[in-house]
C-alpha cells in the first residue's frame, strides 16, 4: 500500500461501517468506523496503513479525522443515533494531546451529533508516552460525555493497573483466539478473570471478532453485553436496520438459555446425588472408625469411581487429616498437608458459612487443579462437629457426566 498514492488521493478514502449488537435488546445499538479505500484493483482496507508506523503520524491523522468526517456527515444525513465506535491509536493521539479529534466532534456536535453517541475506542497496549498524561486527557473526553473504550486487552497485569485506574466504560475481547484455544482452560480462566475485573469498575464487556455460533454462545455465558464479528455481520458501506438480526439473536438466546438450564438442573442433581451418597457413608462409617483418618481411607475404598482427592478440614480452614490421593487405581496418603490452612482459596469461608446455613454439602464451580492441571469440581460435605470434607472429583468422572465439566 503506497501511502503516498493515498494521501494524493485522500478524497478515495471512505468509511465503512462494522454493527455493534446489544444482548439486551438483540438491536444494532451502535458500529464501528472503519477506513476503506478505492484502489485500482477494488476495495481495500486502510487497516494496514493505519498500523504501519513507518508512514508520518500526520498522514495517518489526516486520513483518520477524513474517514471520520465522512462517517459523521453520513451519520446525520441518515438521523443516526446509534453510538459510533472511534478507533485511536493512543500515540497517534497524543501527538496532539488529542485536540484535533475535539475540535472535529465539536465541529459536528453543532450540526446535531450528541457527545454521548461518540466511544472513543483507544488501543493503549503499546503505548510509548507517558501513562499519566493519558489518563488525563480521557478523563478531560469523559467530561464532554465521551465515552471510552479499551481495545487489545490481555492478561499483562500492568495493564489491567491501569484499566482499573481508566475505568473504561467498555472492555474490548477480542475471541479470534478462542477457536485456536478452545480447550486451553488458562485461556478461559483469563477471560472469566477480565469478567469479573469489568464488574469491578463498573465496565461493559463488548466481544469481537465472533466468527462461528460457539463464539457468540461463550460471549453470551461470560457477561458480554455487547457483540461485534463477521458471525453477525460483516462491516458494510451502508447503515442496516437497527432490527436487522433481531428474531434471529432472540433466537440464540433462548437456546443459550435452555443450554445453561440444561447445564445447572445437571449440577443441582449430581449435588444431590452426591450428597445422599456422602451422607449414608459418613453415618455408617462413623459407627466403625476410630479417627478421621481411618474414616477417610474407608470412605475412599467406596468412592474411587468419582473421587480422586479426600481431606477434611475445621471451619477456619485448617486440615484435620492427611491427604488421601488415588493414583493409578491405588489411594496413597500424603501426612504432610495435615495442619495446614486453606482460608486464602477464594470462597472458601463464604463456602463454610453457606454449608453452615443450608447444612447440605457444595458443588464448586470447574476449575483448574494446581497439582494436575486437570479441570475438576469440588464437593464440600459437612460433617458436623465443625468438620468439613473435601472431595476432588476426577477429571474422567466428570467428562462422563452431560453437562457437568463445564
Amino acid at each position: 500500500m503506497d501511502p503516498l498514492e493515498i494521501m494524493s488521493n485522500v478524497e478515495r478514502a471512505f468509511p465503512y461501517f462494522q454493527p455493534v449488537f446489544s444482548a439486551d435488546e438483540h438491536t444494532i445499538m451502535g458500529y464501528e468506523i472503519l477506513g476503506r479505500y478505492e484502489g485500482e484493483n477494488g476495495v481495500i482496507s486502510l487497516g494496514p496503513f493505519f498500523l504501519d508506523e513507518e508512514i508520518p503520524d500526520e498522514f495517518r491523522l489526516e486520513v483518520d479525522n477524513y474517514i471520520l468526517s465522512k462517517a459523521l456527515e453520513m451519520s446525520l444525513d441518515h438521523n443516526i443515533t446509534a453510538w459510533f465506535f472511534i478507533n485511536r491509536d493512543a500515540n497517534l493521539l497524543m501527538m496532539d494531546e488529542g485536540e484535533s479529534l475535539l475540535e472535529l466532534l465539536l465541529r459536528f456536535c453543532e450540526k446535531g451529533l450528541k457527545m454521548n453517541q461518540v466511544v472513543l475506542e483507544i488501543s493503549e497496549k503499546h503505548f510509548k508516552g507517558d501513562f499519566e498524561q493519558l489518563f488525563h486527557l480521557i478523563q478531560y473526553y469523559k467530561t464532554y460525555g465521551i465515552k471510552i473504550a479499551i481495545d487489545n486487552i490481555g492478561g499483562d497485569s500492568d495493564q489491567w493497573e491501569r484499566l482499573a485506574k481508566v475505568s473504561p466504560d467498555i472492555l474490548k475481547v477480542d475471541l479470534q483466539h478462542l477457536r485456536i484455544e478452545a480447550g486451553n482452560t488458562t485461556f478461559h480462566n483469563i477471560l472469566y478473570s477480565l469478567s469479573m475485573l469489568a464488574r469491578k469498575i463498573g465496565s461493559t464487556l463488548l466481544f469481537e471478532n465472533i466468527e462461528v455460533d460457539y463464539q457468540l454462545h461463550f460471549a453470551w455465558k461470560n457477561g458480554g453485553r455487547y457483540y461485534q464479528g463477521f458471525y453477525l455481520h460483516k462491516p458494510s458501506r451502508d447503515f442496516l436496520g437497527r432490527d436487522i438480526l433481531k428474531e434471529k439473536l432472540k433466537t440464540k438466546c433462548r437456546n443459550y438459555i435452555e443450554h445453561e438450564k440444561r447445564h445447572l438442573k445437571a449440577v443441582y442433581t449430581l449435588t444431590q446425588q452426591l450428597q445422599r451418597e456422602i451422607n449414608e457413608q459418613i453415618n455408617d462409617l462413623r459407627k466403625h472408625s476410630d479417627s478421621l483418618d481411618s474414616l477417610l481411607i474407608s470412605l475412599a475404598k467406596n468412592v474411587e469411581e468419582k473421587f480422586f482427592r479426600l481431606y477434611i478440614c475445621d471451619e477456619n480452614g485448617f486440615q484435620l487429616t492427611d491427604n488421601l490421593v488415588r493414583k493409578k487405581y491405588q489411594w496413597e496418603v500424603f501426612p504432610d498437608f495435615k495442619g495446614k490452612n486453606w482460608s486464602w482459596r477464594p470462597y472458601f469461608l463464604e463456602n463454610i458459612i453457606r454449608m453452615q446455613n443450608k447444612n447440605s454439602g457444595l458443588l464448586s464451580d470447574s476449575y483448574s487443579d494446581i497439582e494436575t492441571g486437570e479441570t475438576i469440581r469440588t464437593f464440600s460435605y459437612p460433617m458436623g462437629g465443625n468438620q468439613y470434607l473435601f472431595m476432588d472429583l476426577s477429571y474422567e468422572f466428570l467428562y462422563e457426566q452431560d453437562g457437568i465439566l463445564y
